[in-house]
């Protein structure tokens, strides 16, 4: 009898989890050769998002929020390149790998972890000159560009010139939006002493977001007092307003504001990945409907988590009533039950429903400055902080990460930052698209093709 297949569709925080689940659960069945793992996904690493903010700072090395897939996993094959198509009838996963060639990938049980992608509106102008803060690409870009600015403002001897190049504008007053803003400002700020030549009042940092309240999810107290500490530092944040168009030397608001700028970074939210739209099921605010057992609604060996899902969520008030939020601390705790759900499916055995309490919120604002939300406690200041940093630590999958970001921290702690542009991305185009795996999926019409060819 040939081996159980089961495919899991990307390596994020529920992707990996989810094998690391797997193969310890299934560890004697992997070893018989009754059931074999397959992951799909298009880099070697898993990438830690939370910290970003601080590779695009320097605060952090780029390889310190990466986890190698290599060391991870164990057991598992993984098969480079990116899940392109589903049939979920023929129960078949279209693979486009690294190398561009197309291969068909059998399943005798799939799990879905494709993640999700930033969120783009039909704003003139925006995919050509908005830049993301989504992956390590839009990062080390973004960092080159906020300090190229720097360096073409000081060379520069036209005041408005030189006043657009040193205004910065993020969109999103979310979690991303928010840590980008406040840790680039502090790199801005630190690498004003290497240009003797600008006025250190030029450099403005404008955090803009539709909402009217900053973090939300934060609740109205620390919101505001994040709200209050990124304006004594200098961030004019706009609330209630939104984009009009961008220009290459601009930024039109809804309020009718010009604001002069090179850089507007995008961070007002993610959506599902596009991989989603191919299935042909039913969708819940863009995301895959999902039951309370993390399978995929008509497909009783198809499972679905993490940001491109909307399980309901158990804790609501009815139960089920809402959604889970696509956040980290789901998606790890969701791609627990998902492994064991698949793995009782093999052995016929009940499965379970995913149901998680939030446990909180942590938003670093960079130096000693952060607000916390953990386990209902309000933290501000060097002790929320302690634990924000304190959880990041704790939610990084291996001890050799960890180590690496420590390191990191304390050599930037005592060592600060050389301000220099790596280079490689120089050419490069800065579009959202550029970066992110969100192209060349198949068509509803290219899978009936290949459906009819393999019949």
């Amino acid at each position: 009898m040939s081996a159980q297949r089961i495919v899991v569709v990307g390596a994020g925080f529920a992707g990996l989890k989810c094998v690391q689940r797997l193969e310890r659960e299934l560890k004697d069945e992997l070893s018989r050769g009754e059931v074999e793992i397959v992951v799909v996904n298009p880099h070697d690493y898993m990438l830690y998002l939370p910290l970003l903010p601080q590779v695009a700072a320097g605060v952090i090395t780029a390889q310190s929020v990466t986890v190698p897939l290599p060391r991870a996993i164990k057991r598992a094959q993984r098969l480079p390149g990116q899940v392109v198509g589903l049939d979920l009838e023929r129960k078949v996963a279209v693979v486009r790998k690294i190398d561009e060639a197309v291969v068909d990938l059998p399943y005798d049980r799939l799990v879905i972890t494709a993640g999700s992608v930033t969120r783009q509106f039909d704003i003139p102008g925006l995919e050509e000159h908005g830049l993301g803060m989504k992956n390590l690409g839009e990062a080390a870009y973004l960092r080159d560009h906020v300090l190229s600015q720097l360096e073409l403002a000081n060379a520069s001897t036209d005041p408005e010139e030189r006043a657009a190049r040193c205004s910065f504008v993020v969109v999103g007053g979310g979690y991303a939006g928010t840590e980008t803003a406040a840790s680039l400002e502090l790199l801005t700020d630190a690498a004003m002493k290497r240009f003797p030549r600008l006025d250190p009042t030029l450099v403005r940092w404008t955090l803009i977001d539709i909402a009217p309240r900053l973090m939300p999810e934060l609740g109205q107290r620390l919101g505001e007092e994040a709200l209050d500490l990124l304006r004594r530092r200098g961030i004019s944040v706009r609330l209630e307003t939104g984009v009009e168009q961008v220009t290459d030397d601009s930024v039109t608001l809804t309020d009718g504001t010009v604001i002069p700028t090179k850089t507007l970074v995008w961070t007002a939210g993610v959506t599902a990945s596009p991989l989603v739209k191919t299935l042909g099921v039913e969708l819940v605010r863009g995301r895959v409907k999902t039951g309370t057992d993390l399978r995929l609604d008509g497909y009783e060996d198809v499972f679905t988590l993490g940001d491109a899902a909307a399980v309901p969520d158990l804790t609501a008030t009815p139960p089920g009533s809402t959604i889970c939020p696509p956040t980290a601390q789901h998606a790890t705790r969701q791609a627990v039950i998902a492994a064991d759900n698949v793995v009782a499916s093999l052995r016929g055995q009940p499965l379970r429903e995913y149901k998680h309490h939030d446990l909180g919120l942590v938003v670093d604002l960079g130096g000693t400055q952060a607000v916390a939300h953990p386990l209902k406690l309000r933290l501000t200041g060097f002790v929320a902080q302690i634990v924000t940093r304190g959880y990041h630590l704790y939610a990084l999958p291996q001890t050799r990460t960890r180590a690496r970001v420590v390191f990191n921290w304390i050599l930037h702690l005592f060592g600060g930052d050389d301000f220099i542009r790596i280079g490689f991305l120089h050419g490069r185009k800065s579009e959202t698209s550029s970066f992110e795996e969100t192209r060349d999926y198949l068509s509803e019409e290219d899978m009936k093709k290949r459906a009819a060819a393999a019949s």
